[in-house]
C-alpha cells in the first residue's frame, strides 16, 4: 500500500452506467453517462438535444409578435418569463414606456410562475428522493397557484399574458380577481409552512440530502451556475434587485452556504415566502391607469438584450429588428450553465446519489434544447 492506503498493485476496472433517453424521476428526455469505480462517480456526462425542435431558427423572420408568442413554447413551466423577456427585447428596440400597472401586473405572473416551478422542482425532488408522500402534498398545494394563473391568463400553461407595450386586456386584474389572489396566497403560505416545518424536521430526509452533490462557492462562479444553484453556495446574486421592475419592491436574497442538495432544496423552500412577499406589494400598491400602450410604430432596429431572473437562474434574449420580423434570434436559458455544474457535482458520490445530484439544479432540458449548429461540407 502507498503513503495515501490505497491499494496499488490491483487492477480498477472502469464501468460505464447509463441512464436515460427516459429516467424515471424526469418528465424529459436526456442522457446520463456515469463512469465508476467501485460505484463511486469518477466522471459524468450530460447529454441534451434528443428534444430540439429549433426555435430560434423558426422565429428568423417571423413577424415580432408572433414570435414573441412562440417563445412561450420553449418551455411549459417557465413560458411566461420567455414572452415578458422577448418583449422586454422589443420594448427597448422601439423605445416603448410599458404603463406601470402592466409592470405590476407581469411582476404578479413571473413570482406566480416562480411559486409554481419551485414546487414542481420540489415535489420531483422528493419523488427522486422516494418520499411520495411529500410529492403529491407539494402538488396538491401547488394546484392553488395553477388555478390563479389560469384565472389570470385562462391558461395553466402558456397564459400569454405579456405583449409588446403591456399585458392583454384580457389579464386585467379587477377586485374579484385581486381577492382571489390573496386568499390562495393565505392558503399557500399556510400550507407551505406547515410543509417546509415537516420537512426540514424528517431526520431520514435531512440525512438523505446533507452533503450530496456538494458544489463550492469557486466551483460555482467558475462553471457559470446561476440562480439558486448559484445562491445555495452563498453568492447573492439575484438579478431582480437590478430589474427596473422590481425597483418598487423589497425582499431579501435567500442564500445558503453548503451548495448541496439540502442547500439547493432550502433556497427554493424559502424564496417562496418572498415571491409571496412581492406579490402582496404588489397588489396593495397596484397602480391605476392603462395596462397597454399601443401607441408605438415598428421600426428597424439593431441586436437588443435583455437578461431577468426566472426561477432557475438568468434568462437572455436578444433579436435585431428589420421590418417588422425578428433577426438573429438567440435565447440563453439558465439550465445550459447548471447542467454543465452537475456533472462535477455528480462526481465522487456513489452510483445512487448521482441523479439526486444532477436534479438537484432543478434542470430543464427542453429549455436547453434550442440551438443548431451549421457545418459546411
Amino acid at each position: 500500500m502507498n503513503e495515501d492506503n490505497k491499494i496499488t498493485d490491483k487492477k480498477v476496472i472502469e464501468t460505464e452506467v447509463t441512464m436515460g433517453t427516459v429516467h424515471s424521476a424526469a418528465i424529459e428526455p436526456y442522457r446520463v453517462r456515469l463512469f465508476v469505480e467501485d460505484e463511486i462517480v469518477r466522471d459524468a456526462e450530460i447529454t441534451v438535444g434528443i428534444n430540439h425542435r429549433g426555435i430560434e431558427r423558426i422565429m428568423e423572420g417571423l413577424p415580432v409578435e408572433k414570435a414573441n408568442s412562440l417563445t412561450e413554447k420553449i418551455c411549459g413551466i417557465c413560458s411566461n418569463s420567455h414572452i415578458w423577456n422577448s418583449c422586454l427585447v422589443a420594448e427597448k428596440a422601439i423605445g416603448i414606456e410599458v404603463p406601470e400597472r402592466a409592470q405590476y401586473i407581469r411582476v404578479i405572473m413571473e413570482e406566480l410562475e416562480r411559486l409554481h416551478s419551485h414546487m414542481l422542482y420540489l415535489a420531483h425532488g422528493n419523488e427522486v428522493l422516494g418520499h411520495e408522500t411529500f410529492a403529491m402534498r407539494l402538488f396538491y398545494i401547488r394546484e392553488t397557484v395553477m388555478e390563479l394563473l389560469r384565472m389570470i391568463g385562462g391558461n395553466r400553461v402558456q397564459y400569454g399574458v405579456s405583449i409588446i407595450g403591456g399585458i392583454r386586456p384580457r389579464c386585467e386584474l379587477d377586485e374579484m380577481r385581486i381577492q382571489k389572489i390573496r386568499e390562495g396566497l393565505d392558503l399557500i403560505e399556510e400550507k407551505i409552512t406547515d410543509f417546509a416545518d415537516r420537512f426540514v424536521s424528517d431526520p431520514m430526509v435531512m440525512s438523505r440530502i446533507t452533503g450530496v452533490g456538494t458544489l463550492s462557492q469557486k466551483q460555482a462562479i467558475k462553471l457559470g451556475a446561476t440562480g439558486p444553484t448559484l445562491r445555495s453556495t452563498g453568492v447573492a446574486i439575484d438579478l431582480r434587485s437590478e430589474m427596473e421592475s422590481y425597483d418598487p419592491f423589497d425582499f431579501d436574497i435567500i442564500t445558503q452556504d453548503d451548495g448541496d442538495v439540502k442547500s439547493n432544496l432550502l433556497v427554493r423552500v424559502l424564496e417562496i415566502p418572498e415571491a409571496i412577499k412581492i406579490i402582496r406589494q404588489a397588489l396593495d400598491n397596484l397602480p391605476e391607469g392603462k395596462i397597454t400602450n399601443r401607441s408605438w410604430e415598428m421600426q428597424d432596429a439593431p441586436i437588443n438584450k435583455s437578461y431577468i431572473e426566472v426561477p432557475r437562474g438568468t434568462l437572455y434574449h436578444s433579436y435585431a429588428l428589420e421590418d417588422g420580423r425578428v433577426r438573429n434570434c438567440v435565447i440563453r436559458t439558465p439550465s445550459i450553465a447548471n447542467i454543465g455544474a452537475m456533472q462535477y457535482a455528480a462526481v465522487g458520490h456513489h452510483i445512487t446519489d448521482a441523479q439526486l445530484a444532477i436534479v438537484q439544479c432543478d434542470p430543464c432540458f427542453t429549455c436547453t434544447d434550442r440551438a443548431i449548429q451549421i457545418i459546411k461540407i
